[in-house]
């Protein structure tokens, strides 16, 4: 007589093999929530990366203005110079306010200068910053794309560099933080 076969059995070959394609597959989902994690960081330093540019641009455009500020204040000085040497050439006496008023523009500009100097040296500090998040934003931007790829081509390893690219890419995030 023949043996019936168990129906039973055949379903626990199946969802024994279920179970462990589950086990084989579960990083998968750990891909996921990195790439979120990931996502997130990269968005964060994006918008300190733009914050720091604008700044840069601002502190660029006060120092443009110091600038001309100081080079009005130097036309004054120039004029004023003028006008005391026109009034001697003319054979009367220089007036005793030019020569205040030349002295005046000089300290001025002196003053000028040194604002106009100090905001291009702090657009230089937003820029050095926004180039750092920069490349923390790129890098992060392509660990995002390996992520992606390690689900596709189902490759661990990937991942793993992935994750490695995250790490470098933290590290530039938190220097341009700092």
């Amino acid at each position: 007589m023949e043996e019936m076969e168990d129906p039973t059995e055949k379903l626990k070959e199946i969802q024994e093999e279920v179970l462990e394609n589950e086990r084989k597959e579960k990083w998968t989902l750990h891909v996921a929530l990195s790439t979120a994690v990931v996502a997130v960081l990269a968005a964060i330093a994006g918008l300190l990366s733009g914050h720091h540019a604008n700044e840069a641009m601002i502190e660029q455009i006060k120092a443009g203005n110091q600038w001309s500020y100081y080079q009005a204040k130097s036309i004054k000085s120039e004029l004023a110079v003028s006008t005391a040497q026109l009034m001697v050439a003319v054979g009367k006496p220089a007036a005793g306010d030019q020569e205040a008023k030349q002295v005046r523009y000089e300290k001025e500009k002196e003053e000028i200068k040194k604002e106009a100097e100090q905001c291009e040296k702090n657009a230089e500090g937003h820029l050095r910053q926004h180039t750092i998040l920069a490349k923390s934003v790129t890098i992060f931007q392509i660990a995002i794309a390996i992520a992606a790829i390690s689900i596709l081509a189902r490759k661990k390893r990937l991942w793993h560099v992935c994750l490695l690219l995250s790490a470098v890419a933290c590290g530039f995030l938190i220097l341009g933080i700092i």
